[in-house]
């Protein structure tokens, strides 16, 4: 009898977790190689974070933060392997940094500035090294 092995990545789980009742969370199934190991297909980043990413400055699976002391707000997102981000509370994946706080705050903001990594650094401040400043 054939075995089904169904694998998520960290960045589905944290999603999943996230959810609430009236959210709708898609998940695509697909097949892959027989093996006992599954083999992720190569994503190769795309869009305003990719050159960061293949600079090995920003990683998939990395959870970003913000926090907004004078409008009492915070974000969380989920880089995904292909460059965008999956914010908390919302179905879609956002292409770039701003529209992704966008959703967050309701308002048109610079993402860029907005977002930090675990270590702190805001996503202008990794771009900033990337490009040797």
């Amino acid at each position: 009898m054939a075995t089904l092995s169904i694998h998520f990545d960290p960045a589905v789980i944290a999603r999943l977790t996230s959810a609430s009742g009236d959210d709708t969370v898609h998940v695509t199934l697909s097949l892959g190689e027989g093996g006992n190991s599954p083999q992720a297909a190569s994503v190769l980043p795309q869009g305003p974070l990719a050159g960061l990413m293949r600079a090995g400055l920003l990683e998939p699976n990395t959870v970003l933060t913000f926090h907004q002391r004078r409008a009492n707000r915070s974000g969380r997102a989920v880089v995904t392997a292909d460059g965008q981000l999956i914010v908390d509370g919302h179905s879609s994946p956002f292409p770039s940094p701003s529209k992704a706080a966008e959703a967050v705050t309701g308002n048109v903001i610079n993402g860029w500035t907005l977002w930090q990594t675990p270590e702190g650094l805001t996503l202008d401040r990794l771009r900033q090294k990337l490009d040797g400043e």
